[in-house]
């Protein structure tokens, strides 16, 4: 079993940042590929960044590439989303997903979940 819980949401002006934190308990957060993803009201969840275990290799939505920097720290066993040029359409929950495996862009892959933190950019 792994545990998740994000923090770091909020209401920001559009122009402006947020981290996102993903505190990690459990067995074995090292051996884990890590996801950011985010759900409007009324729409799927979609895809919005990944990093793997072993190698730090990234990987992003288009739609948030050269504004999000996802990391992680093994040994304090999270994952950090740094979000900056925000904008109106960032609006979301925000929710962090460990996936045993494979490397994917996809939710229906990820084997656990966090219970999400809120995220509202003005314009």
């Amino acid at each position: 079993q792994v545990q998740l819980v994000e923090s770091g949401g909020g209401l920001v002006q559009a122009g402006g940042s947020l981290r996102l934190s993903c505190a990690a308990s459990g067995r074995s957060f090292s051996s884990y590929h890590m996801g950011w993803f985010r759900q409007a009201p009324g729409k799927e969840r979609e895809f919005v960044a990944l990093i793997s275990w072993s190698t730090g290799y990234t990987a992003y939505a288009d739609s948030v590439k050269g504004r999000f920097t996802i990391s992680r720290d093994n040994a304090k066993n999270t994952v950090y989303l740094q979000m900056n040029s925000l904008k109106p359409e960032d609006t979301a929950v925000y929710y962090c997903a460990a996936s045993g495996t494979v490397i994917t862009t996809s939710a229906s892959r990820y084997n656990y979940w966090g219970q999400g933190t809120q995220v509202t950019v003005s314009s």
